[in-house]
């Protein structure tokens, strides 16, 4: 594998961690985090949400430095000479298709037309 296939597999890892974590955060009406709440007062932490909050904040980070590297990685794997190569084949392939054109018949019944 290739540095850019192995940062877009992290970045595809840190997007569903980053699912995860934001699923797990109160939101008005609670959210799955209300489940643990009851868990949080009775051991009287109530970080929580604060560690869920700093965890999404380094997750997007995480994501946003790796897409910009990726971009990067991405450019150095482009070879220039394929465009030429395809520019090319694509008007060699025209002018063989030029070629290949029947030429448009001319009607018996008005000669005039052909002129």
């Amino acid at each position: 594998m290739n540095a850019f296939t192995i940062l877009v597999v992290f970045i595809i890892i840190a997007a569903i961690l980053l699912i995860a974590v934001v699923l797990l955060q109160n939101g008005k009406d609670g959210g799955l985090a209300t489940n643990f709440t009851s868990a949080n007062q009775t051991l009287g932490v109530r970080q929580t949400a604060t560690i869920l909050e700093k965890a999404t904040w380094y997750l997007v980070a995480f994501i946003l430095v790796l897409s910009i590297i990726t971009v990067f990685v991405g450019r150095g794997n482009t070879s220039h000479g394929s465009n030429d190569a395809i520019s090319t084949e694509i008007v060699n392939q025209a002018d063989q298709a030029a070629d290949e054109i029947p030429a448009f018949p001319i009607s018996q019944e008005n000669p005039e037309a052909a002129e």
